[in-house]
């Protein structure tokens, strides 16, 4: 009798083997269910991108606003009747530096 209730169990046991383990098992379906999920995430994350540059395509196809920004920012243009000032920082004095003493 204990034969064959071992048995039953060693049978239902290598029934369940391709349930947890196989190629479609449930650990497998755990592991593409985390890849979908991260997936999304990237997916959501993109697609705010994709519409930020969307956004400024259409910006720049509109008005000049958006090219005369771009020009000033990125290539440091100005008008033929403005005049540019560029301020600059002194420079930070070395550590341990202090102008009276010798």
């Amino acid at each position: 009798m204990r034969f064959l209730a071992f048995a039953l169990v060693l049978l239902i046991a290598l029934m369940q083997n391709p349930l947890w383990f196989g190629k479609g098992g449930w650990l497998r379906v755990w592991e593409l269910d985390r890849q979908v999920d991260a997936q999304s995430d990237t997916n959501t994350q993109l697609a705010a991108r994709n519409a930020a540059l969307d956004a400024e395509v259409l910006d720049l196809k509109q008005g000049y606003d958006a090219i005369e920004e771009r020009a000033r920012s990125d290539l440091g243009m100005v008008r033929q009747d403005e005049v540019f000032f560029q301020i600059l920082q002194p420079a930070p004095a070395p550590a341990g530096y202090s102008p009276g003493k010798r």
